[in-house]
């Protein structure tokens, strides 16, 4: 099969980091473009799922203040498990 060239426009700092975790990968960037390319019209589809970015509210972490709120021991844990 003839292989052609394709330009695309890319953030100069994405296409960094994705060299440089593609390249952890065993892979250059063509290669994981090809990837992509080839299982995008093997499934019709692209090939992730792909979400509107939704910030989670933090979440707040209480510890007890109290030893008698602790869990002592492993017997302890597992009596309240069932």
């Amino acid at each position: 099969m003839a292989k052609v060239s394709t330009n695309i426009g890319l953030d100069e700092d994405l296409k960094k980091e994705a060299q440089e975790l593609f390249g952890e990968l065993g892979l250059d960037l063509t290669t994981a473009v090809t990837i992509f390319l080839k299982q995008s019209v093997r499934e019709g589809r692209i090939p992730f799922a792909i979400h509107k970015y939704k910030p989670q509210a933090p979440v707040e972490m209480h510890y007890p203040t109290q030893p008698s709120q602790m869990m002592e021991t492993f017997d302890e844990v597992a009596r309240r498990m069932g």
